[in-house]
């Protein structure tokens, strides 16, 4: 389990030219099953991205697609980590 901490280091107006296309990017990453969970930081630095991937490689490779990275838009700081307590069965099954 992984979770991508975004950081823009761009200012607001030049993240909002690449936001449709990084949403883009989210959707195709859902559906291939890669995301569980993702969103703006509250006040908005950034964004947060909870990610399934067999080893950082593969996050390092998913984060390459990524318009905000391609365009020099967010740093990213890869957070691993091994669930080990659940609020709920179908979390659990979700995050396995």
């Amino acid at each position: 389990m992984f979770i991508a901490i975004l950081t823009y280091k761009k200012p607001l107006s030049e993240v909002d030219r690449f936001l449709a296309a990084h949403r883009e990017y989210l959707a195709k990453r859902y559906a291939a099953g890669d995301f569980i969970a993702s969103g703006p930081q509250n006040p908005r630095v950034g964004g947060v991205i909870m990610m399934k991937a067999d080893s950082r490689e593969a996050v390092d490779a998913i984060i390459a697609e990524d318009p905000f990275h391609i365009n020099g838009i967010a740093d990213y700081q890869i957070v691993e980590f091994s669930p080990t307590m659940f609020a709920d069965d179908s979390l659990k099954s979700l995050l396995q």
